[in-house]
């Protein structure tokens, strides 16, 4: 019986711990193509290269696993593998283990979630693991028996088609239990650091401090991790506001 092909890919690059923790956890259950950035990318969503020519470079193989990576964005990662890279239709694409939770509105910048939401588009069962440090050297071991879990019942069931999981850890490695939730309401605010360089010139960074904008709402992801669960939340392809729709039908001519 041919063993499951997974198909993982990040936005830390191909280096980052979180990554290649990812890949201990679930090498065991299936064949592992990995094509990853080849530095950071964090925040690029779902872009990918229209004017940049693609490289991939061939960093690691052994039994069962194959490490890629691209100077591209997570995106083109997983287009690039299913393109040139993967035997046959993946069974799986995964995304992460990111540092830095992807919870509320961060889901529509991730990069780890651009993984994610291009294996749905492409009719693959998908997930995004995120763990709420950002610290290089982050301990993701206390995921492990959540993530083989997941894993297993993705490859066993399967999911709705257009729909992914965005799944968040929060930083405390003795979680509470898990909780299926939505995404919260938040919004980033001093998003922009003005700093002057010594040469006479001005130049900014993007940072910005995130609240949450419905703190006692009990059934968001937000408030999952704030209280110790790992936040499950089923995300999908289609953003149509279906509510609006119908209420917009008199716009018709």
């Amino acid at each position: 019986m041919e063993r499951p092909l997974i198909l993982i890919a990040n936005d830390d690059g191909y280096k980052a711990k979180g990554i290649n923790s990812l890949i201990d956890m679930v090498r065991d259950m299936g064949d592992v193509l990995v094509c990853a950035p080849e530095g950071g990318r964090s925040g690029f969503a779902c872009a990918f290269s229209a004017t940049t020519p693609l490289t991939l470079t061939l960093r690691h193989r052994e039994e069962g696993v194959e490490v890629w990576s691209c100077n591209g964005t997570p995106v083109d990662c997983v287009k690039m593998a299913l393109a040139e890279l993967c035997p046959r239709k993946p069974d799986l694409v995964l995304g992460g283990i990111n540092h830095g939770d992807n919870a509320s509105v961060n889901t529509h910048y991730s990069g780890t979630m651009g993984v994610t939401m291009e294996g749905c588009m492409k009719y693959i069962p998908s997930v995004a693991f995120s763990l709420c440090d950002y610290r290089a050297d982050a301990d993701f071991e206390p995921l492990r028996p959540y993530v083989r879990q997941m894993v297993q019942r993705v490859l066993r069931e399967g999911l709705p088609t257009g729909v992914c999981l965005n799944v968040n850890f929060p930083l405390a490695p003795a979680f509470q239990g898990v909780k299926v939730c939505r995404m919260a309401k938040g919004t980033w605010g001093n998003e922009v650091t003005r700093c002057h360089h010594p040469r006479g010139y001005d130049y900014w960074w993007m940072v910005g401090q995130y609240t949450n904008d419905e703190p006692e709402a009990a059934d968001t992801d937000n408030w999952a991790l704030g209280h110790g669960y790992v936040a499950i939340t089923p995300t999908q392809v289609d953003v149509t506001a279906y509510e609006a729709l119908a209420n917009m039908k008199d716009w018709e001519q």
